[in-house]
């Protein structure tokens, strides 16, 4: 079958996001060139024009490269479109109203965590934003991808985010390697992760992990809100909604728990 004929020009300028998509943080034009395989001076005409479209932004100061708004506004809509988040999004509605809180979906994007969709409360104040990347260690969107996603794609993560905890001294959060791993353990033998105060003063927030056939992580459903009148327990009705739900969404995906 006959090749089709395509617009090389854009075959060649979309390694550049390529790059920057893969890339674990914002880089200088000789060094994303140089990944793209181009030379500065051709891949900075490429640059120019992305930057009008807010497929690239341009730190001013450190003249770094980054991925823009667009390019992260097509990189949700396509996670959006997978079955697994369009099946959780139906439940959204229904689940806000069962718990009485803000509910919201996450999947783990090139940065981490990353939240998705989000079904606000009217009575709630806004936390999330679309594409807010969660840490790992104090949110329960990130400890339950922590818990269970493979570990050699967040060791990295959590040792880093363990470097910067330490510093801070913060004791309100892991503070050590058996600290972390202990807190894993118990979001796996719950089956649901929860922070009180962990991200952010008097917020609570809960995640339930949602699984495919074969027994993969595909998202996280959340609920987050105020402790003054959020159901914090372990057993109480948040926490219990949220299990219900994500057991649910997962059996219909094909997962079987062993």
């Amino acid at each position: 079958m006959k090749e089709r004929a395509g617009i090389q020009s854009v075959e060649v300028g979309f390694a550049l996001l390529d790059v920057l998509a893969k890339a674990e943080g914002p880089l200088m034009l000789r060094d994303l060139a140089a990944a793209a395989g181009m030379s500065a001076a051709k891949a900075h005409r490429y640059l120019v024009s992305f930057q009008r479209l807010a497929l690239v932004t341009q730190d001013h100061a450190s003249t770094r490269y980054d991925l823009g708004p667009a390019a992260l506004q097509l990189g949700l809509a396509s996670l959006s479109r997978l079955d697994p988040v369009k099946l959780a999004r139906e439940r959204m509605a229904p689940l806000m109203a069962e718990i009485g809180h803000t509910v919201a979906l996450a999947v783990w994007g090139n940065q981490g965590p990353t939240i998705i969709h989000w079904q606000e409360s009217p009575h709630a104040m806004t936390i999330l934003r679309l594409g807010d990347v969660m840490p790992l260690l104090t949110s329960a969107t990130g400890r339950c991808f922590a818990a269970f996603m493979p570990q050699d794609l967040t060791t990295p993560m959590v040792k880093a985010e363990l470097a910067r905890i330490q510093k801070m001294k913060r004791p309100d959060v892991p503070a050590t390697q058996a600290d972390v791993k202990n807190m894993l353990n118990e979001v796996r033998q719950r089956g649901v992760a929860r922070v009180v105060d962990a991200l952010l003063p008097g917020v609570v927030g809960f995640c339930a992990p949602v699984f495919d056939s074969d027994s993969h992580l595909v998202l996280g459903m959340v609920s987050l809100g105020p402790a003054s009148s959020f159901d914090a327990r372990w057993d109480g009705k948040p926490a219990h909604a949220l299990r219900v739900a994500a057991q649910q969404l997962s059996a219909e995906l094909g997962y079987v728990a062993a």
